[in-house]
């Protein structure tokens, strides 16, 4: 359902403010101490940010779908996912942030008692989506090695 949701908002186009998809309620225009003050389960808990911009390629939306499942299964009550037009984002300066570029970018950001402690970014998923269970196998071992588990 998600992933539907993520095409029909890339057929349209939302203008403005980031587009983010969640369940945890974070907003774009919220800062990142402003979501975890208004919700204290999320203090300890690190993100998984997915980027996309304007000019998706075929195969990030395939790779989007396979993050959303691998996240789905093996760290929804571990981690927050984020999915974001970085784009279309004016007020959180993600571009300059995790220097993005690449149609899609997975950023891993640790957060321990509700402060960002550096990131590691994963890039070119994208290319991998021909080969599902190495995708997995490459996205798993890149969370757990620096989010923990």
């Amino acid at each position: 359902m998600r992933v539907i949701l993520f095409i029909l908002m890339l057929a349209v186009g939302v203008p403005a403010a980031a587009q983010v998809q969640n369940a945890d309620g974070y907003m774009p225009s919220q800062t990142l101490q402003e979501y975890f003050d208004a919700n204290r389960t999320n203090y300890d808990k690190s993100i998984i940010y997915v980027f996309f911009n304007n000019e998706p390629c075929y195969t990030c939306a395939a790779a989007i779908e396979m993050i959303e499942q691998i996240y789905d299964s093996h760290f929804i009550d571990e981690y927050n996912l984020f999915m974001i037009n970085y784009q279309n984002d004016q007020e959180n300066n993600f571009i300059q942030t995790y220097s993005l570029s690449k149609p899609l970018e997975v950023v891993l950001v640790r957060i321990d008692d509700g402060a960002a402690f550096g990131y590691r970014k994963i890039e070119n998923l994208q290319d991998m989506t021909t080969d599902p269970v190495s995708l997995q196998d490459y996205f798993i071992s890149q969370v757990t090695d620096y989010l923990g588990n």
